[in-house]
């Protein structure tokens, strides 16, 4: 319709640039970019000067990201009306979209001569800024734009030109980054400072910060004590920290104040453990005089000075008490409040191991509940009994006493959570439904415990259980991310992505948490055999990352307009971080081969498919050196003890596996890539055709060398590493070499080389060769022979009654589909080698060996695709055949509710198998069909 209407209007006025344009994008957003290209430049050519034009152009070319081509509007509309405020200014913001930072300090400058405005003017000093950051050489922003921006500044000033807080800020950022610690401090303290208004306590934090800098404790000592007292807010825990830092600092330094004057700019200082004691009494004492609303701060700030003091073995310690009694005493006054676990937390430390079941009885006794009933727990009166209770009970697991019992005793007490649980529902009977339960808390503890004895015992019964508690906790509580987060985990962990996909979505996850938590989805998207989903949920994460770059530009802008100068630094480096991300490269990689496996050669020819994706070949893009892990690893809630918590090593060889991964798919990719370039039919067969494949050849020569070196020795030093279950999720790499894919995909990738050879050689003259060649054909049959044996069996075997879940079988399913659509691309371009071959041979007597064993291949490929077909309908036979509510779940008595929620998990599981039985046999019939294909 838009476009009709435009047609109309260009026919009264067929000279009207804005109908044109306007009509341009009806075409862009009809998929018609290269007609509305065309036709935009018709427009583009004459140089408007109408703001309708430009604007309309603007957006065309914003919409076919092509942000460098409004620059050169504005830059043509500039020069043919020198005097506009608004085409300079829009020319300023065109050039911030691609980054031009060198233009912009122009146009800022051209822009203030016309309309001496300051926001013009400091436009451009931010841009000078800009370049030294991303300069490449540090010197040259030490020396020469960084000084020039501070010249700038300092120029307003001494003019008194001055006027908003902007200003200021980024007057400070320069001389900071200049390292001009002792100037900076002079800005904020001196008239300038006064307006830095729009944050509280934005001078003293700033003033903070540049004593730490410059290493003047007894300022920052004596600065902190003050704002701890009045008329600040003395609850604020970072003043705490940097007390006791420049304490100790000045401590070690045997600091001593002047014998005249004052201690120091700031006040009075405290340099000895005598002074941080009598503070912190007198702190406490404050407090205490108060008759309700007290503050945590003071409390937490002993306990963190008694931390300190200890370390540095100072019997001064003992002065502020005994951590067991001060911290029962802070559960007596805060322990009805959510965050009174995390404050304390962070303390079990302080206790000693035989401290730990005292302090449990001591805080117990600090809970009031009503007598037991009949299944002898005592619960809770109300919502503040309950919150301590559910404290004390979360205390307990951090402190390891839930992990020491044995078996009955966890079952003992996964039947009293679940009695709070029940409990506490009563509680929320007038909560909205998208708030969260008093008591889910329980019902998360207990599926905590259900996992223990999983992963204790191996009885999946523990499992089915643990889901059914999180699919009823759920039903009540529908907003609660915990449970969605665990739910997903397990589910992904028994092999059933389709409750997956539902569960993400509810996350309703937000910009940046694509990144942070979107792994938990993609890692075993493809992997489980439901391709549909895996495609949508990489598309999903896909678009968060490509308008990264597009919405990160419209936040710069924003902050030139609004003066947030401190902002576009911030901007630019969480851009980078979301374009250097592992996960980014990850997703990326893997659509990209999901993509070749569902589609090359199928619907479009291989050589299409790769030349779609506009795969460089030659050069990898992924930036290996500067990749970012920017996952979330403590998403999930966890209150395990310390030697059971994530640490630094998991972290790192967590990050050391994805990453190699993430080489060998890369490089399995590229070589793919590789194999469809040097794919011809034979009547391309020509000198030139041949030169262009030893070209090709050069890149997968060295990529075969990349991939073989470092598989073989991971596969030698690869030991699994035991995460927690609530951390990193164990990488892909594991599977794929105990499957064996990997080391077929390796043989497979190394025939067309050996092919090339024979092209070169020819029959006659190469009979070490076509031995070569026909025994790797021998071994890759046996391989993918292998990989289908290490499939079979039951996805759930059933066993006395009990159901088990064998995910793994699953996964190499997919890994042996993944390898023969490798090994048939591979084969195609054999057969495309060998045909013409063929008809040249003067081989008399029976058929060149390599002819035969070619044929040989091609015929027990045959034979393997039937036997997978095979296996996969007794699979469904079997699935659908199993009635779920006929197996038992032995080991706890569950109530009619509970087996109809522990039902409802196991359907889903069922359900998600068949799901993926399905399309896995789909994708393997009709790569049976290409079969056809490498006849010879």
């Amino acid at each position: 319709m838009a476009i009709q209407q435009a047609d109309k209007l260009l026919k009264k006025h067929k000279d009207l640039h804005c109908a044109k344009v306007l009509k341009a994008i009806g075409l862009q957003r009809t998929g018609k970019q290269d007609e509305a290209f065309t036709l935009a430049q018709e427009v583009a050519i004459l140089e408007p000067t109408d703001d309708n034009s430009l604007q309309a152009l603007t957006i065309l070319y914003r919409e076919m990201h092509r942000p460098e081509l409004v620059t050169k509007l504005y830059e043509a509309a500039v020069r043919k009306v020198p005097t506009s405020e608004e085409y300079h200014s829009h020319l300023f913001m065109a050039y911030a979209r691609v980054g031009e930072y060198k233009k912009m300090q122009q146009a800022g400058m051209a822009l203030y001569k016309i309309v001496p405005k300051n926001p013009y003017y400091f436009w451009s000093v931010m841009s000078l800024v800009m370049q030294a950051i991303s300069a490449q050489d540090e010197k040259l922003s030490q020396t020469m734009f960084l000084p020039l921006a501070e010249r700038m500044v300092e120029k307003m000033v001494k003019e008194e030109k001055i006027e908003a807080e902007a200003e200021v800020q980024l007057y400070f950022m320069i001389l900071e980054r200049l390292g001009k610690y002792v100037e900076a401090l002079e800005v904020v303290q001196g008239p300038l400072g006064e307006k830095l208004t729009s944050e509280l306590q934005s001078r003293e934090n700033k003033c903070m910060m540049l004593y730490r800098r410059l290493e003047r404790w007894a300022e920052c000592n004596a600065l902190s004590c003050k704002l701890e007292i009045v008329p600040f807010d003395p609850d604020d825990w970072q003043f705490y920290i940097l007390y006791f830092d420049s304490l100790f600092h000045l401590i070690d330094q045997s600091w001593a104040p002047p014998q005249e004057g004052a201690h120091s700019a700031e006040g009075e200082v405290h340099a000895s453990t005598a002074q941080a004691i009598s503070f912190m009494k007198d702190r406490i004492a404050t407090e205490e005089a108060k008759e309700s609303k007290h503050l945590r701060g003071p409390y937490l700030a002993r306990l963190e000075l008694i931390r300190r003091l200890r370390v540095r073995s100072c019997p001064e310690a003992q002065q502020l008490g005994e951590p067991l009694e001060l911290m029962f005493q802070f559960f007596v006054k805060f322990g009805d409040k959510p965050c009174c676990i995390t404050d304390l937390k962070i303390f079990l430390d302080l206790l000693t191991p035989d401290q730990h079941v005292q302090f449990i009885n001591r805080l117990m006794e600090a809970v009031p509940l009503c007598a037991p009933g009949e299944d002898g727990v005592a619960l809770p009166g109300d919502t503040r009994a309950l919150q301590r209770h559910l404290c004390v009970t979360q205390l307990s697991r951090s402190l390891g006493q839930q992990h020491a019992l044995n078996t009955e005793g966890k079952l003992g007490l996964i039947k009293e959570l679940k009695a709070h649980y029940q409990h506490g529902l009563q509680f929320g009977k007038s909560c909205l439904k998208t708030e969260l339960q008093f008591s889910d808390m329980y019902c998360l503890m207990a599926a905590h415990v259900y996992v223990d004895l999983w992963l204790e015992t191996g009885e999946s019964n523990m499992l089915w259980q643990c889901l059914g508690l999180l699919e009823e906790g759920l039903s009540h509580s529908s907003s609660n991310a915990q449970f969605k987060l665990l739910l997903l985990l397990l589910y992904c962990r028994l092999g059933a992505f389709e409750p997956v996909v539902d569960l993400y979505s509810s996350l309703d996850a937000k910009h940046v948490q694509h990144d942070t938590i979107g792994y938990l989805l993609t890692r075993y998207a493809e992997s489980l055999g439901q391709f549909a989903a895996a495609s949508q949920s990489c598309n999903f994460s896909l678009r968060f990352f490509h308008s990264n770059q597009k919405d990160t530009s419209e936040y710069i802008i924003q902050a030139y307009k609004y003066g947030a100068f401190e902002k576009i630094p911030e901007f630019i480096a969480f851009r980078n971080r979301l374009n250097h991300s592992l996960h980014f490269a990850q997703v990326r990689t893997e659509r990209m081969l999901l993509d070749l496996f569902l589609e090359a050669d199928i619907s479009s020819p291989l050589e299409e498919s790769v030349k779609s994706m506009s795969l460089c070949l030659e050069e990898d893009d992924i930036p290996w050196d500067s990749l970012r892990d920017n996952r979330d690893l403590t998403v999930l809630v966890s209150w395990d003890p310390k030697d059971r918590q994530l640490n630094e090593e998991h972290k790192q060889r967590s990050l050391e596996e994805d990453t190699l991964w993430l080489r060998l798919r890369s490089l399995t990719l590229r070589l793919i890539g590789c194999v469809s370039a040097l794919t011809h039919p034979p009547a391309s067969r020509n000198s030139e055709k041949t030169t262009e494949n030893g070209v090709t050849a050069k890149p997968y020569r060295t990529m075969l060398f990349f991939l073989s070196n470092p598989l073989l020795s991971k596969i030698l030093l690869h030991i699994t590493l035991q995460y927690p279950f609530v951390g990193p999720v164990a990488s892909r790499l594991a599977q794929a070499l105990s499957s064996g894919c990997c080391q077929c995909q390796l043989s497979s990738l190394q025939l067309p080389l050996h092919l090339q050879e024979l092209e070169t050689t020819g029959l006659d003259e190469s009979t070490e060769l076509q031995t070569q060649i026909s025994n790797l054909f021998k071994s890759l049959a046996v391989q993918l022979q292998d990989m289908l044996e290490k499939c079979k069996g039951d996805l759930l075997e059933v066993k006395d009654g009990q159901s088990k879940p064998q995910p793994f079988l699953l996964e190499n399913l997919v890994y042996f589909v993944e390898s023969v659509c490798i090994v048939l691309w591979v084969s195609n371009y054999c057969g495309s080698v060998l045909r013409p071959l063929k008809s040249t041979s003067t081989v008399t007597v029976g058929a060149p060996p390599v002819l035969s064993a070619y044929q040989e291949f091609s015929s027990s490929l045959q034979s393997l695709l039937n036997q997978a077909l095979e296996h996969i309908k007794s699979q469904e036979l079997s699935l659908t055949a199993l009635e779920l509510g006929a197996l038992s779940l032995e080991g706890q008595t569950q109530s009619e509710a509970e087996e109809t929620f522990t039902k409802t998990a196991m359907d889903k599981v069922h359900s998600s198998y068949l799901r993926s039985l399905q399309e896995i046999g789909e994708l393997l019939k009709k790569r049976a069909d290409t079969l056809k294909s490498l006849k010879i």
